[in-house]
């Protein structure tokens, strides 16, 4: 029962990449302040998407280290996010968690999926949601702003990761990644930073920078590719810029963003530092 609870807790982690089961217990009670139903989405994203690669016979050392847990995670949340509770979006969701663990362990051997599984399987089921006629979507606005409010952008930078838009939320989730790794923390609020001050820059709407909507996959950009090394400050910055810009513009074709930007950003940063690596040997 104990290490069935730390594999759900580290898979909550990983949504930041952190595998670490008390951050991913700070994640869940960020959540859960916000919304108890998107916390208990969450819960039931991971358990599915979990209890599949068991089933599926995956690898135990993945499973154990939460890496079919975190699609599933987001999932969960996005789902009700978007269309609240009820029959067809609770099957929506363990359709769609099932689906992320295929995804991932499909992708796994060959590239760093980050939350691609998620991305690919939400658009898919919310897509048969829409044509299938289920359910509405939940109507949404953003509220108005005036003039800019960096605290609200760089801590619902962080909450937004997980369509979190409370700012208490996006504080305990930068605690909590502080707790697993200060680089980490460092290098996620520098992104959210970056990446409200970059669509400030671009003269975005003030509205959609201040509910951390350029931040958030700038977090995971930053986490994903900062570290120690002397290139890794140059490619996550890169990264952040890339993945703002392509927030912005696949929100602007009508394209729900999720994490894609994040995704694609740094999958390009990655092959930019692979080729230049095989450069410099030959």
């Amino acid at each position: 029962m104990k290490d069935n609870l730390k594999i759900i807790l580290r898979g909550v982690g990983q949504v930041m990449l952190q595998n670490n089961a008390l951050t991913g217990l700070l994640f869940l009670i960020g959540i859960f302040y916000n919304s108890w139903l998107l916390g208990l989405g969450a819960l039931l994203g991971n358990i599915v998407g979990t209890v599949a690669a068991r089933l599926l016979k995956y690898s135990a050392e993945d499973i154990k280290n939460g890496l079919y847990g975190f699609n599933g995670t987001l999932v969960g949340i996005a789902v009700w996010y978007f269309f609240g509770f009820n029959l067809a979006t609770t099957l929506a969701i363990i359709v769609g968690a099932v689906l992320s663990t295929i995804i991932m362990r499909l992708m796994l051997k060959k590239i760093p999926a980050f939350t691609a599984p998620f991305v690919i399987s939400t658009w898919v089921v919310i897509l048969a949601i829409k044509l299938l006629n289920l359910t509405p979507a939940l109507a949404s606005a953003l509220p108005p702003a005036n003039s800019l409010n960096l605290f609200s952008t760089v801590s619902l930078g962080f909450g937004q990761v997980m369509f979190q838009a409370n700012i208490i939320t996006g504080l305990i989730f930068l605690v909590a990644i502080l707790i697993n790794s200060r680089l980490a923390a460092a290098y996620a609020l520098y992104g959210s930073l970056l990446g409200g001050l970059l669509a400030l820059l671009f003269s975005w709407p003030l509205d959609m920078i201040n509910f951390g909507l350029f931040g958030y996959n700038a977090v995971l950009c930053a986490i994903a590719l900062g570290d120690k090394k002397r290139n890794a400050f140059f490619s996550a910055t890169i990264a952040v810029g890339l993945s703002v810009i392509l927030n912005f513009g696949l929100g602007k074709i009508g394209i729900i963003t999720l994490t894609a930007p994040f995704v694609l950003a740094t999958w390009i940063m990655l092959i930019i530092t692979k080729l230049s690596f095989k450069k410099k040997v030959v």
